[in-house]
Formats: C-alpha cells, structure tokens, sequence
C-alpha cells in the first residue's frame, strides 16, 4: 500500500524534532560567525580607470573604425596589464615579497561594453598596499605599453585613493551567518525527517492500522509505578483504621 505524507504529519515531524532543527541552525550560525569574525583575514581593494587610445597624431579626426578598433584591442591591453612584462616592474620597485604570480591572482581587470575605458581592481589584506600596487600598476602600464604596442596616449582617469576608513570586501560577516542560518534550517529539517523516516517503532493505534491492516479491538492504558502501588496502600490504610476501631 502506497504510503502519502500529509500535511499534518509534516507539521507533526517539524514540532516534534524542533529542538534539534533548533540547534543545528544555532550551531551553523556560531561556527560562521567565529570563523568570519575570528579566524578570516580582511580583505580590502583598490581600483583605478585607464583609457587607451592609439598615438595621438592618428586621433586627429574621429574615425568609427578606428574607436571600433580600439575598443577590440581592450582585451589585449587586458593581458598586456597583467603580464610578467608588467608586474615584474611593479615588484621590482615596490620590494614585494610576493611573487608575480601570487600578483596576478590579487588582480581583476574589467571593461564595459562599447568602451574605450577599462578598471583595474587589486585586492590585498592590507589597504594602503592595495591602492600603492594598484596605481604602479597604472603607471607602469602607461610608461612601457608605448614600446609593446606603439601606443602612447594612456591616461589614469582615477587613481586609487585610500579612503580614510576602508571598509574591507570580504568577508561579509552579516552574509555569511544568513546564509549558514538557511543552510542550518535546512540541514536540521532533512534530518529530523530522516530520523522520522528511520524511527519505525509503533507508537499509535494509527500505525497498527496502517503497518498491520487489522483494526484495533482495544488499548491497554499505560500504568505508572505510583498507579500500581495505590491499591495496595489503600487497602493498608483501611487494615490500619479497622485496627484502630477494634483497639479503641
């Protein structure tokens, strides 16, 4: 026989097992919010904006094809930013102790569609390093891309600027302690209906009847020790008043 789960016996699991959906979720909050709080390192991030043109003499008239052309080439200015060509300079005069490769992963160059204009974002532990690496990057990436691409018209639109307190961008503590929230409710109600799934005990005449299909001719009431022990100190206290009565 087909078994089928109503909703009241999913409202049932639930209160029956809310304790412990209760911890669970308790217990995923605390862990997220010790580890984002206590034990994740604070990351921050600076970002600058440059424009690459081709050299100035060619820019004279506007020509659609050549914007057109430029706009195309951001991609490669993309890789030539981020190449060792590049970053190896920025390492060299700033004494990092990291290497370029560790550099490049700290990295991320975007660029809106259409646009002549793409952003560079560093990210770092510490913030002032992170707008110092991200503005030599620029620098560096002006001075020597004339060489590369006989390009010489490149401008820093904005340089990254250390703000007076930077707010780190990750980790969001408040993010992860609703996402563990969720995941923690989750977790708990799976649970509780796998424990209800693996409890096969019989507890109601219901499940005589659903597990058996026989029906129930009578139930036998659950007797406690003090329920079993009141007649016998009835009919002792009755001896002990009829004793009485013969003494006086």
């Amino acid at each position: 026989m087909e078994e089928t789960i109503s909703l009241k016996d999913i409202a049932q699991t639930l209160r029956k097992r809310l304790m412990l959906i209760a911890l669970i979720a308790a217990v995923a909050v605390a862990v997220s919010g010790v580890i984002s709080y206590f034990i994740l390192t604070p990351v921050y991030q600076a970002s600058t904006q440059i424009l690459v043109n081709q050299k100035s003499n060619e820019q004279a008239t506007l020509d659609p094809n050549q914007i057109r052309t430029n706009v195309e080439m951001i991609n490669t200015y993309k890789l030539i930013i981020t190449s060792p060509a590049i970053l190896d300079i920025v390492v060299e005069d700033l004494k990092l102790k990291q290497s370029t490769d560790t550099l490049i992963s700290k990295i991320t160059v975007n660029s809106e569609q259409n646009s002549q204009v793409f952003s560079l974002t560093v990210q770092d532990e510490d913030p002032a390093q992170a707008v110092k690496i991200a503005n030599a990057i620029s620098e560096t990436f002006r001075d020597e891309v004339d060489e590369i691409m006989e390009i010489n018209n490149v401008k820093i639109l904005s340089p990254a600027v250390l703000k007076d307190n930077p707010s780190p961008i990750k980790p969001k503590p408040l993010l992860n302690i609703a996402i563990a929230l969720v995941v923690g409710l989750m977790a708990g109600i799976g649970i509780a209906f796998l424990l209800e799934y693996l409890d096969n005990t019989i507890k109601t005449e219901e499940d005589i009847q659903n597990i058996l299909g026989l029906p129930v001719l009578g139930a036998i009431p659950k007797i406690s020790v003090d329920d079993e022990k009141a007649p016998f100190s009835k009919k002792a206290a009755s001896k002990r008043m009829g004793s009485e009565t013969l003494e006086s």
